[in-house]
């Protein structure tokens, strides 16, 4: 009689990681459409705070995100290294300025730990959850939070 594993396989989700304001977050693999180099972009008067301005992708015009800015960290400085990734979030596309892309990473979906609440005010988290890996904590973005932060829509 053979022994049968009655433990349920932990489900696992790839992330994309990456360095913006200094820290170390990251987005679901399955929302990151693309990943490219820095850019020239078109600024568009009135903005909010921490959208740059539009980009054509291949005769999509989509807006650019300084991510660090729409987080309320320092705006990422320019910097050759800097990449904009490419998300999906529905059936927007947008893209996210970010400092430099780390690593794909595979992680178990109940080793996510749930953001503590420290904001002061009732809005949604930016973050949507935190991975504990070797060199500290890599902070999961939420995509709907950063597009409605203070209240804008996206471009």
């Amino acid at each position: 009689m053979t022994a049968v594993n009655d433990k349920a396989t932990p489900q696992i989700t790839e992330f994309v990681a990456f360095f913006s304001g200094g820290q170390s977050f990251s987005i679901e693999i399955s929302q990151v459409r693309e990943i490219r180099r820095w850019g020239p972009f078109t600024s568009v008067p009135h903005s909010p705070t921490g959208v740059l301005g539009v980009m054509n992708l291949r005769g999509s015009v989509i807006p650019i995100y300084d991510l660090a800015a729409r987080l309320g960290l320092a705006p990422t400085p320019e910097n050759p290294r800097n990449v904009i990734v490419v998300v999906m979030h529905g059936d927007q596309t947008l893209g996210l300025l970010v400092e430099s892309v780390s690593e794909i990473m595979s992680v178990s979906n109940d080793s996510i730990q749930i953001t503590p609440e420290m904001r002061a005010d009732s809005g949604q988290s930016p973050i949507a959850g935190l991975i504990n890996t070797n060199g500290g904590l890599t902070q999961i973005v939420d995509l709907s939070s950063i597009i409605r932060a203070r209240g804008i829509a996206a471009a």
